[in-house]
């Protein structure tokens, strides 16, 4: 009587004997699973990620692939690249530099002999008329009534450089000062005229804390002094607080 299964001594392991069993290897690449539901992917091509997804295909989201390498560094700007290197405006990587296209920054020394030209045009005149209208002020005598004349002084040279200032940056950008240094004020955004609240705001930082006693000439020689080791725009303090910047014109 013949059987279709072979016999102990065929030559053929039983298959339920799990000591002549030979184990299996993993499967070769590019065959489809046995474990898997869908016997290779049915809405993918084969040798795909799990999931269906084709290989080399971006994960879903938009998002890049783990490792990959990060965006360019800005590199623009017309003169040779961005002069501003550490730049702090948008992180590291793709940050454009709000000055790239203007012209460069002011040399601090033109920014002080303009600032010096403005004081001797407003502050010489204003301290010479108010010294005949109040009678003449002693600034070696104490007393109370020539230090009330001192105050009355500089109070009002202040509020008249505070309006010359405000105004000349409003309209132009340039005090005379500047103007003879061939420098300007811009907004640092776009490099536009301070025109409006920005430029009035540059103005009375720098004038108005000059009239406050004792801490007044220390907040101005603070403020004027900043822009030796402020980076990387050079600014003072009441450029700051304005939001501008100075730049050459030449």
């Amino acid at each position: 009587m013949s059987t279709d299964q072979p016999s102990p001594g065929s030559g053929e392991p039983p298959e339920h004997d799990p000591f002549l069993k030979k184990p299996q290897g993993p499967p070769e690449e590019g065959a489809p699973s046995s474990s898997s539901p869908s016997g290779g992917g049915t809405g993918g091509g084969g040798g795909g990620a799990p999931g269906g997804t084709p290989g080399g295909a971006q994960p879903p989201g938009g998002e890049p692939p783990p490792g990959g390498a990060p965006p360019p560094r800005y590199e623009g700007g017309p003169y040779g690249g961005s002069p501003y290197a550490d730049n702090p405006y948008g992180g590291e990587y793709g940050a454009a530099d709000p000055l790239a296209g203007m012209p460069p920054l002011a040399n601090r020394g033109r920014r002080l002999v303009a600032r010096i030209i403005d004081i001797i045009i407003i502050g010489v005149p204003v301290t010479l008329i108010m010294n005949v209208i109040v009678g003449g002020a002693d600034y070696t005598s104490g007393s109370p009534t020539e230090t009330g004349k001192q105050a009355t002084v500089s109070g009002v040279t202040m509020l008249v450089y505070l309006v010359y200032e405000g105004l000349m940056l409003t309209n132009r950008g340039q005090t005379v000062g500047k103007m003879a240094m061939k420098i300007r004020v811009g907004m640092l955004a776009n490099g536009a005229v301070p025109a409006g609240q920005a430029g009035w705001i540059r103005a009375a930082v720098y004038t108005l804390p000059e009239i406050v006693p004792c801490c007044g000439p220390i907040f101005w020689l603070v403020n004027v002094l900043w822009c030796t080791w402020d980076k990387p725009y050079q600014q003072c303090v009441h450029d700051k607080a304005a939001k501008t910047v100075v730049v050459s014109t030449a």
